[in-house]
């Protein structure tokens, strides 16, 4: 594969964004067909969800992409083979799948979840699709050819300082049981920013960076799948991507920070508070701030 790659890696990336767009849409109309069905819902934690809609949507994925590819290693959410470490990644490219990005939004009927494929090669994110069915956007890049939404191309913002930007993050499964749960960076966040949202999608979150409707994104506790697809697309729009202490983004690193890079070291600062509850958000004086 790596000497197909040296003399025709246009050729091949084409092929397998192809291939990544074809299966990603294929999964959004499956997942589409769920619309007003009763969901059958079972639990991988207190508040994680898996359906039968995520099941169905991987296994479809999964079988598109081995019918052309069957040594390529997939790697789904729901299941799938396990990641291979940094080092032995480029024996074959790696298909980060997550097929329901966004299922406990999904699952409620709340319209804000999409598909999301990234492919790696050699240790790097080399083509990245997501895919939103419910607005029919699908967001895509190839490395050194640009981040497109429906053939748009695709540019972080301008926004200048932490103080003037719209921030987005997310919380993990074990919200209600780790110490470290992102609640404290919220509240900091919150004091220091035009406003913060939740969405519930970390995938769509680093799209809408990429696009500059939000100027940046944090979140930790983040599988590979989660990011690959929109990790590639946030930096082909010219944004930033890094650890919360500003080392360069690994996509096996749980933790995340993407920003449109004008903002992003006011945002390491923030995060370099810890992550703790600010006393302005809680009790008495959160009383007094209203």
């Amino acid at each position: 594969m790596l000497a197909i790659m040296a003399h025709s890696p246009h050729r091949v990336l084409t092929s397998y964004h192809r291939l990544a767009v074809s299966a990603a849409k294929a999964a959004g109309r499956l997942l589409g067909g769920f619309t007003g069905r009763e969901l059958t819902v079972t639990y991988k934690g207190a508040v994680n969800l898996v359906t039968e809609a995520d099941r169905q949507a991987e296994r479809l994925i999964t079988e598109t992409i081995r019918k052309r590819y069957p040594h390529h290693i997939i790697i789904g959410e729901e299941g799938g083979e396990t990641a291979p470490p940094l080092s032995s990644a480029a024996r074959e490219p790696v298909w980060f799948v997550d097929p329901l990005d966004g299922t406990t939004n999904f699952a409620h009927g709340f319209p804000f979840y999409c598909v999301s494929i990234g492919v790696e090669i050699g240790g790097r994110v080399a083509v990245g699709v997501v895919y939103d069915p419910i607005r029919r956007e699908l967001f895509s890049a190839i490395r050194d050819q640009g981040a497109f939404c429906n053939g748009r191309r695709l540019r972080v913002s301008s926004t200048e300082t932490l103080d003037q930007s719209l921030l987005v993050t997310g919380f993990a499964y074990d919200v209600r049981t780790s110490r470290r749960n992102n609640l404290g960076h919220f509240s900091q966040f919150s004091l220091r920013c035009r406003g913060v949202r939740r969405t519930g999608s970390a995938a769509l979150d680093l799209c809408y960076v990429a696009d500059g409707r939000l100027d940046g994104f944090w979140e930790m506790n983040l599988c590979p799948w989660d990011t690959a697809a929109g990790s590639l697309i946030v930096e082909e729009a010219g944004g930033r991507m890094s650890g919360f202490g500003g080392a360069p983004y690994q996509l096996r690193v749980p933790e995340l920070v993407a920003s449109n890079g004008r903002i992003h070291e006011e945002m390491l600062g923030v995060l370099g508070l810890g992550d703790r509850i600010d006393p302005r958000m809680t009790g008495h004086a959160a009383q007094e701030r209203v």
